[in-house]
């Protein structure tokens, strides 16, 4: 039996490897192969300056943007009953199943040149495709489960009664809200705040798509590696992606400290 367990546990840890280790290696190796001082160039180049502050700044507003609205949708889902719930229930997992280059397709049959909508872009003088505003809008939508799943849980643990002895106490909803509910959701929060905010970073597909990839205006950090590797301006690629899996790995092990206490107000509250 003992043998069977080491076998099993080789062959899992060789399976992270080839998947998750190897791949980071390499990066590291690629990124540091011509010095330390290489990297540290091509990361102070403008394009690549341009790109991550392109993609904080997505990462940014869509993370505000979910953290209200999908807030709000978790709160209607878990404590409302209405027409079509199931249906909006079952949709919120769609960004799961659709490939991201199809959601970039999508917006640009909609918002492009000749797009559905574009009677109602050229009316209001707005440029959605191949611009900031619908890489934001790609980027909302892969990003659009990962802040609701979370909070129903905790929600459907936590109950009403306590929210129902805040009103009968005379504290008005926003007040229950803010004293009551919102202290119990905090770490289910902030993990899906995260989780949002790692998924956006690493955001490719649609937002390739829908932006086109226009060096110095619409590239984010993904596509900058994407295009320099195709460029073949290696130092640049594997120093962006170095860098890009550096704050990725942060932000893993923070989010792995908000899962653990969210897990534990939800066993507390159950």
């Amino acid at each position: 039996m003992n043998w069977r367990k080491w076998l099993l546990i080789s062959i899992v840890v060789g399976y992270m490897g080839i998947l998750i280790i190897a791949p980071l290696g390499a990066i590291v190796f690629g990124a540091f192969r011509e010095g330390a001082p290489a990297v540290l160039e091509a990361l102070q180049h403008p394009h690549v300056l341009r790109s991550f502050g392109l993609t904080l700044i997505i990462c940014l507003i869509v993370v505000a943007i979910h953290g209200i609205f999908g807030t709000l949708v978790a709160w209607v889902l878990v404590r409302h009953q209405f027409v079509g719930k199931a249906l909006v229930n079952r949709l919120l997992d769609l960004p799961f199943a659709m490939s991201p280059v199809i959601v970039g397709f999508t917006l640009i049959v909609l918002f492009g040149r000749n797009g559905v909508l574009k009677p109602l872009t050229e009316a209001f003088d707005w440029q959605i495709a191949f611009a900031l505003p619908g890489m934001i809008l790609a980027t909302l939508f892969v990003t659009l489960p990962f802040m609701v799943r979370e909070l129903m849980p905790v929600l459907e643990a936590f109950g009403r009664k306590q929210e129902e002895a805040a009103a009968t106490l005379g504290a008005s909803g926003w007040q229950t809200f803010r004293l009551v509910t919102f202290p119990a959701l905090r770490w289910a929060f902030l993990y899906g705040l995260g989780l949002t905010c790692a998924r956006a970073l690493g955001e490719f597909g649609a937002v390739l798509v829908i932006s086109g990839g226009i060096q110095g205006r619409t590239e984010t950090a993904t596509v900058y590696i994407f295009r320099a590797l195709d460029d073949r301006q290696y130092a640049g690629a594997y120093s962006a992606a170095l860098l890009l899996g550096a704050i990725s790995l942060v932000l893993v092990l923070v989010i792995d400290v908000f899962h653990r206490r969210s897990q534990k107000s939800v066993e507390h509250r159950a």
